[in-house]
């Protein structure tokens, strides 16, 4: 008995060591206003195989941040940034290839999220990804309700309740917030109709979404319509207030900044244990 009770400790003890010794990668991407640190996920290989190529090869070095956008995103990774003119419209650039989409449901848009820029599904409709262009979420934060409704059901329904005689009094409010250009008001109306228009259609309007994305998108905010369209492959764990200062500069009407945002990307493979201890990043098969 005490001989099955030592073998039993030995392979537990093993079991987890191997745990503590794996491993990752962790990237720094270096600007003037503060350091981003993210993780990059193993479920979108091809990405994250290839993010790391390119940093490992300095690829990114001296590429700007080249367009932002306040309370959405901020974007870099254009080889034609290096060295361009103050106001060259940039955002075009590449290595000279692209990467099949790996868009997973697990990951979302969030603040800090890292993902793959791309062209539009009219030229790319495989939703295929830019070889090295990449962009951080800022987003916003959402109200629980707005995110829960599909927006293209909602339309629909809203078209057929505003068809309707009977409802002529809440179109020409709608046209009251319309014609003083107050989006915020307008944007709240329409989403106080959301239940007399599901009752009086008999309809929902409603989308399943993640109890962990509904907390993120209405607690440290993100950009929801983005998924399912994009591939998210990395997330920032340190390092989110240098998004917000990146995307608050003043820029031109290409969304460059004025003053240039230049990058330098650097690789360090670390223990899993000491990326949770250091970043308060928690691995999902830690949890």
């Amino acid at each position: 008995m005490k001989k099955l009770n030592f073998l039993s400790f030995v392979l537990v003890f093993s079991l987890s060591a191997g745990c503590a010794q794996k491993r990752d990668q962790v990237v720094t991407i270096r600007t003037k206003f503060g350091d981003m640190v993210a993780i990059l996920y193993d479920e979108t290989p091809k990405h994250k195989e290839n993010f790391l190529k390119l940093a490992k090869e300095h690829y990114y070095d001296s590429l700007l941040f080249h367009r932002v956008i306040q309370g959405f995103m901020i974007q870099g990774g254009d080889p034609q940034s290096k060295n361009s003119a103050a106001g060259q419209r940039l955002g075009d650039g590449g290595p000279g290839y692209t990467i099949d989409a790996e868009i997973n449901t697990r990951f979302f848009h969030e603040k800090g999220a890292l993902s793959a820029a791309r062209l539009g599904d009219q030229v790319n409709p495989a939703k295929a990804s830019s070889g090295s262009q990449f962009y951080i979420v800022q987003g916003k934060k959402f109200p629980a309700e707005e995110i829960m409704t599909d927006p293209q059901k909602y339309n629909s329904a809203l078209q057929q309740f505003f068809q309707k005689p009977e409802n002529k009094k809440f179109y020409d409010s709608l046209g009251t917030f319309y014609r003083s250009n107050d989006v915020r008001g307008y944007d709240a109306y329409i989403r106080s109709l959301k239940p007399v228009v599901e009752e009086q259609l008999g309809v929902k309007v409603d989308k399943e979404i993640p109890a962990e994305a509904l907390q993120a998108y209405t607690t440290i905010g993100g950009a929801p319509h983005l998924d399912g369209q994009y591939t998210v492959f990395g997330k920032v764990i340190k390092g989110l207030e240098v998004i917000d200062k990146i995307a608050s500069l003043p820029k031109d009407q290409s969304d460059r900044p004025i003053e240039n945002v230049m990058m330098t990307v650097t690789v360090e493979e670390l223990p899993v244990r000491k990326i949770e201890k250091l970043y308060g990043y928690q691995y999902p098969e830690s949890k």
